[in-house]
């Protein structure tokens, strides 16, 4: 059975974009990172995509050549009217708004032995480990300080979660990708 694998990249400071909603300073190598042995690992594991509604809207309508050619499974309290552009046989966006729990049930059994990645936003990969649906936490982080902005772990609440390294690796322009894994 495959894991549920959340993540994100992450400034140095722990910010998902900068005080303005950007995320430039954290994807200035988006060609190179494509193109990594770290991104086609994750293409070939992962069997469904969860994401929140900021992420899918960052799209911009259109998932002609996303990188994950998976049914996608969209977090969200209002299903849009129109459906972005690159729907095909193996990516298929279904809207969830009945919560987090039920994306990720959805989204496993799609995913059948293989993983399902949540990609973000903020607050759903927050969900997925405040709910204790996080089995491995991806983290890459970029060599910036942004010094404000929308933080990652912020509001977790909770009791701590436990995490042990599995993974420390260079990816490309001086990124960084931290795996752990949630101890339970």
């Amino acid at each position: 059975m495959g894991k549920i694998v959340v993540g994100m990249t992450v400034s140095l400071d722990g910010f998902v974009n900068d005080r303005h909603g950007s995320v430039d300073r954290l994807y200035p190598d988006f060609a190179e990172i494509a193109q990594s042995d770290i991104m086609r690992e994750a293409i070939e594991t992962t069997g469904a995509v969860v994401m929140g509604r900021r992420a899918y809207e960052m799209g911009g309508g259109d998932f002609t050549g996303y990188e994950f050619q998976v049914p996608i499974f969209v977090l969200t309290h209002h299903v849009p009217e129109r459906v972005a552009a690159g729907e095909n046989d193996r990516l298929r966006f279904t809207f969830v708004t009945d919560g987090v729990e039920r994306a990720v049930a959805a989204a496993k059994t799609a995913a059948g032995e293989k993983d399902v990645t949540v990609v973000g936003g903020a607050s759903t990969v927050r969900q997925c480990i405040a709910a204790g649906l996080a089995d491995e936490l991806h983290l890459d982080i970029m060599p910036v300080l942004l010094g404000g902005g929308l933080r990652l772990f912020e509001h977790l609440g909770g009791a701590p979660v436990e995490l042990e390294r599995i993974g420390v690796m260079e990816v490309a322009s001086g990124r960084t990708a931290l795996r752990f894994r949630v101890v339970r």
